[in-house]
């Protein structure tokens, strides 16, 4: 696992080789008890669980940097090392 950003007490992360479980590209996201996992082509929650205001901010995050997230997922799928991404501002 590897955090790519962390903004207003969420964590995003990638972990490598995790491309067969949910096969669409993804990101694991933590808030204080909430776990879940987003869907990075559309911001879908494919599981788990995530408060709707942080929901919209996680998505609002994907809409912004989509291309450098989905370059960080094809690194972190074939195990190679990822990139740091801005944080919401």
């Amino acid at each position: 696992m590897a955090i790519i950003s962390m903004f207003y007490g969420i964590i995003i992360s990638l972990y490598f080789f995790d491309n067969r479980r949910h096969k669409k590209p993804h990101i694991h996201v933590k808030y204080q008890d909430d776990e879940a996992v987003i869907s990075i082509p559309d911001g879908e929650l494919i599981e788990g669980n995530l408060k709707s205001n942080k929901l919209k901010l996680v998505e609002a995050w994907i809409e912004i940097h989509r291309d450098e997230i989905m370059a960080d997922w094809e690194l972190a799928s074939e195990g190679n090392e990822i990139y740091k991404i801005d944080p919401l501002k």
